[in-house]
């Protein structure tokens, strides 16, 4: 039976914040809240619990999770060849709805899905999320919707989705925003812009002039 927190009382949040972290370290899963939406999240280094999140979503291993990380300095041990551009680009946008695409530490144990060697990676603007990946460290974190479905912006919609395939939900209340981050592949020479979001091609230019954009 899923547990489900109001994180607006100080106390059902601190119990909600506890009880989501050793369900993360019990391989379970979560919803928590971001800065964009609802997103449903799993320990980043159990291929079980990763696989559970990606069936809960109805989601095949070709659309590997993205990982939600509580600092900038995590990105340390999770990732090589980060470039200088892809540094200014966290100093700018992070916490924030910013995901980068970068190369991951070979030596990773972790299966995301098929991610060929690669990991989408973000620090969200939401304090109940960042308390939460404090405590965690890296999640595997993706919308808390069945795959085709909108993304949800409340805990009802997602528990609604999800039900008991979760085992806590934490309600942060609405997020502020249905609009998802934009994603930037700093894998090349030159950061390439995959996905148009919350943040403007017209606001990366202004860190990192040279942004491509796919087609």
């Amino acid at each position: 039976m899923a547990r489900r927190y109001d994180c607006s009382d100080a106390a059902d949040r601190a119990t909600g914040l506890r009880e989501a972290t050793s369900a993360v370290r019990r391989g379970e899963l979560v919803v928590l809240p971001t800065d964009t939406v609802y997103g449903i999240g799993a320990d980043a280094f159990s291929a079980e619990a990763v696989g559970d999140l990606l069936q809960a979503k109805g989601r095949g291993r070709n659309m590997p999770s993205p990982v939600l990380v509580g600092s900038p300095n995590t990105l340390h041990g999770l990732v090589t060849d980060f470039s200088e551009k892809a540094w200014e680009l966290v100093d700018a946008f992070w916490p924030g709805a910013l995901t980068l695409v970068a190369r991951h530490q070979p030596s990773l144990a972790w299966d995301l899905g098929d991610s060929r060697g690669t990991v989408a990676v973000r620090m969200p603007l939401h304090p109940v999320a960042i308390e939460l990946l404090t405590e965690t460290g890296p999640m595997a974190v993706s919308s808390a919707n069945l795959t085709g479905h909108p993304s949800p912006q409340t805990c009802d919609a997602a528990q609604e989705m999800l039900g008991d395939s979760v085992s806590v939900y934490l309600d942060g209340g609405p997020t502020p925003a249905a609009v998802p981050s934009s994603i930037v592949d700093v894998t090349g020479p030159v950061p390439l812009l995959l996905r148009a979001g919350a943040i403007s091609a017209e606001e990366l230019r202004k860190v990192v002039p040279d942004l491509q954009e796919s087609n």
